[in-house]
């Protein structure tokens, strides 16, 4: 079988899979990293989002031979590592503002959310109402209200 090498939050891993197999089976299944969740299979819930080389991508509609072996893919589990920090700013946000219902969705909205901020501030500005329509991410439980007063919270606090 054939080997697939990258780099998962920070540390290089190698899976024995095909090619062909989408990534977030090869991260959930052969990896056991379970933060993001499978909704839709096809990219478009986003509950899977994680960042691929630091941009917001969906595993779910990458397969495992898309992935170099200096690609850096970070989870939810990892975010916290890139801030040095138990929790990332993100995180903090979103249990002070208690955005969370079922739970689901929210390792993929922090994702997406972190990845929002990240590429306002790389075009020197800070986010806007028009940034956050840009988070396509679904929620089951329809927390978008308080997922937006969370993302912009949480890129308040982060530096």
């Amino acid at each position: 079988m054939p080997q697939h090498t990258f780099i998962l939050n920070g540390k290089a891993v190698t899976a024995d899979v095909e090619g062909d197999v989408r990534l977030l089976w090869v991260l959930r299944d052969v990896l056991g990293v379970t933060g993001p969740k499978y909704g839709c299979g096809v990219g478009v819930c986003r509950a899977c989002t994680s960042h691929l080389n630091g941009k917001a991508f969906t595993p779910c509609a990458v397969r495992v031979d898309d992935v170099a072996p200096t690609d850096e893919i970070t989870t939810i589990e990892g975010l916290p590592d890139t801030v040095g920090a138990e929790l990332h700013p993100m995180q903090e946000a979103w249990l002070d503002l208690d955005v969370a219902q079922c739970g689901f969705c929210q390792p993929g909205q922090i994702m997406a959310a972190v990845a929002t901020v990240r590429k306002a501030r790389e075009a020197g500005r800070e986010v806007t109402e028009a940034d956050l329509d840009t988070i396509r991410n679904i929620c089951r439980c329809g927390t978008y209200h308080r997922i937006r007063q969370a993302v912009l919270e949480g890129a308040r606090r982060m530096t």
